[in-house]
């Protein structure tokens, strides 16, 4: 049995581009379901054949006009015909209840530490700054949990004069001190919400209380978005301490910087997995952010998310003012957040050709069925991997198919279904796969399968795991795909890079730009975009006279050599010198010089289809911050790790066995 990677990820069309297509009559393959698409075929004007499962099906009337030619009798014109990505407005028959409201719970760490850490000014800042850009409609509901030792919740009723607390101290046996007006429509009152908001931050600014009771202020949110489902937002800033869920430190300090045997990557106990699958029932999604300056087992905590479809969003190290990085990057990330589309109560299942199965999925979701996923919130950046099996022969096929339905609620209460098809050849040549194959899913695949491996098994056996992806793919090219029989180590084209990639992902992840090198430019809607040329990640290519932009995904960083030209210095980061140059800068400045436009332009268009937002790091070449840029170097040996070309070397030695 052979298996295939294929990897589904979440269209990013605008709905400008989308294909909405609203009929009384949603075309689907009688037999296995599959919606009408672009590579199904018509055996007359009255017949089409299922691409996936090869029945002919009937070509109902209404299917006979096209809505956009406004003419009748060509239904392979159709929308759906015509493109690979369409949306359908769902009629009744796709609801079990009418579409839920928008709905979002925030549950707020106010402990002495969270206070302490300043993330609740920036919060409050930030959602009263986009309130208004809150996906939804006039009936989205908001409301407000914060706990520490204790549980509070806020009465927000429309006519009040200020919104009232009401404090459950009994955590053992946490309950809903009202069920009215803790979960209240948005626009009613919205003046409430932003009196509220305006007042969290100084609510608890003397507070002494260190404990957090996170367990029991979840299980009081799953009870408050029961009834509806919705989005939970949970923002913790420690360990929990009281209360279901409280965990203890499970941390060695001595095996901090220990590479090997790395302890705990699972979770201490199945309270947040329980609770998730719980949530999941109800359509309720958790995200978890996590700001934290000590250990806080986010293996456990982040249970919460993974099975309820849910985000987690992991701040070391937070403080709004000894970390700034961090409370910037936090402050984009929740612009975001708060503002990118929502679909709520969503499913999604994936069809694949007749001699295909589907056998592992890899995201956030609850697994409902063998190919469906309960997905209680989805948004444009969720993804999925999917891997599968080829059970049958398929060589009375030239196309094997696959199809990912969406069935959602969108924030404006509409029930929608986003359908994706996928046609790939089938091929009789080995070689003709290694042809086709994509280096970046493959790699994404491979990162997922490695994180399951550590969880289940350990964190030598994943990385173990990864080299021998890299040795039997290039084992099974040399035997079945190439002509060649050299001494050397031969890859595919198309997978060229497939060991670099594996030896980034066992190291770090970047890419290198020559700053003061830029030989060319894009042109896009009258702005420029310079295109300073792609570096190897290595030291070698680094010169004292040069200013080096790595980008490493999750981090960004602006390398300043010594002898850097003193403009580049003075127009893009508004210094006269490189002696006058901070040591802890984490932002380009805006200045009104073209270097300094071109600059913020070239990192703007690298972050246009970014889902989280980069810490920036501007590294002097004489600083000891020198020695994070240098670790992503990851074509350079270090001390408990491979050069590319020893791991080239070793690759090849395992080939030889």
């Amino acid at each position: 049995m052979h298996t295939h990677f294929i990897y589904f990820c979440a269209s990013k069309l605008s709905l400008q581009q989308l294909p909405v297509i609203t009929s009384n009559t949603i075309v689907r393959c009688r037999s296995c379901r599959t919606y009408i698409n672009p590579f199904v075929s018509f055996l007359d004007q009255r017949r089409w054949k299922c691409n996936l499962c090869y029945r002919v099906n009937d070509v109902p009337d209404e299917f006979m006009y096209n809505p956009v030619t406004r003419s009748y009798g060509e239904p392979h014109k159709r929308p759906e015909v015509q493109n690979s990505t369409v949306e359908f407005i769902a009629s009744s028959d796709y609801m079990l209840r009418p579409p839920q409201p928008a709905v979002y719970l925030f549950v707020l760490d106010v402990s002495h530490n969270a206070v302490e850490s300043g993330y609740l000014n920036v919060f409050c800042q930030s959602l009263l700054d986009n309130l208004e850009k809150l996906p939804g409609d006039t009936r989205t509901r908001i409301g407000f949990v914060t706990f520490d030792s204790t549980v509070h919740f806020y009465n927000l009723q429309e006519g009040l004069s200020q919104p009232q607390m009401l404090v459950v101290s009994d955590i053992d046996d946490v309950f809903i001190p009202t069920h009215d007006n803790l979960l209240v429509n948005l626009k009613e009152s919205k003046e409430l919400v932003k009196d509220l908001l305006n007042a969290l931050p100084g609510m608890f600014t003397h507070t002494r209380e260190t404990q957090s009771a996170l367990g029991p202020a979840l299980q009081v949110a799953y009870k408050l978005m029961c009834p509806t489902g919705g989005r939970v937002s949970v923002f913790q800033t420690q360990l929990p301490t009281l209360g279901a869920g409280l965990l203890q430190s499970r941390e060695d300090p001595n095996l901090r910087s220990s590479t090997k045997n790395v302890q705990h990557l699972g979770p201490a106990t199945d309270f947040y997995k329980k609770l998730a699958l719980d949530c999941s029932g109800q359509q309720i999604g958790v995200d978890l952010f996590l700001l934290s300056s000590q250990y806080s087992d986010l293996a456990s905590l982040a249970c919460v998310s993974k099975y309820s479809a849910g985000s987690v969003f992991y701040y070391p190290s937070f403080h709004h003012v000894h970390n700034t990085v961090q409370s910037q990057k936090f402050q984009k990330d929740l612009q975001r957040y708060l503002t990118r589309k929502i679909g709520f109560e969503a499913v999604m299942r994936i069809r694949c050709t007749k001699g295909l199965s589907i056998h592992t999925f890899h995201g956030n979701f609850f697994v409902r069925s063998t190919d469906l996923l309960s997905l209680a919130n989805v948004n444009p950046d969720s993804g999925f991997a999917v891997q599968m099996s080829i059970e049958e022969s398929l060589a009375d096929t030239s196309l094997a198919c696959f199809q990912a339905a969406l069935l959602y609620t969108s924030s404006k209460g509409k029930r929608r279904i986003r359908v994706h098809t996928l046609c790939l050849p089938v091929v009789s040549q080995l070689s003709g796969v290694f042809a086709g194959a994509d280096i970046q899913a493959i790699t994404c695949l491979l990162a997922n399968m490695a994180i399951d491996r550590s969880i289940c098994s350990s964190l030598s056996d994943a990385r173990d795991a990864l080299v021998n992806a890299v040795v039997d793919c290039l084992m099974a090219y040399r035997a079945n795909g190439s002509n060649i029989q050299p001494s050397g180590l031969i890859t595919p084209a198309a997978l060229r890079l497939f060991p670099l990639y594996v030896l980034a992902l066992l190291k770090q992840v970047g890419a290198l730009y020559a700053y003061t090198q830029i030989q060319a430019a894009l042109h896009l809607n009258d702005s420029v975009i310079p295109q300073p040329p792609l570096l190897q990640l290595t030291a070698e290519k680094l010169t004292r006279e040069g200013a080096f932009l790595m980008d490493c995904g999750s981090v960004m960083f602006l390398w300043v050599g010594k002898c850097c030209n003193e403009t580049f210095i003075r127009d893009v980061l508004g210094y006269p010198n490189y002696a006058s140059l901070p040591s802890n800068m984490t932002e380009i400045p805006e200045l009104q010089t073209m270097y300094s436009e071109r600059t913020r332009a070239f990192i703007s268009w690298l972050l246009e289809s970014r889902t989280f937002h980069p810490a920036f790091h501007v590294v002097k070449d004489d600083t000891s911050a020198k020695t994070s840029f240098f670790q992503h170097l990851v074509e350079d040996r270090t001390e408990s790790a491979f050069s590319y070309y020893e791991f080239l070397l070793h690759i090849q030695q395992q080939m030889s066995k």
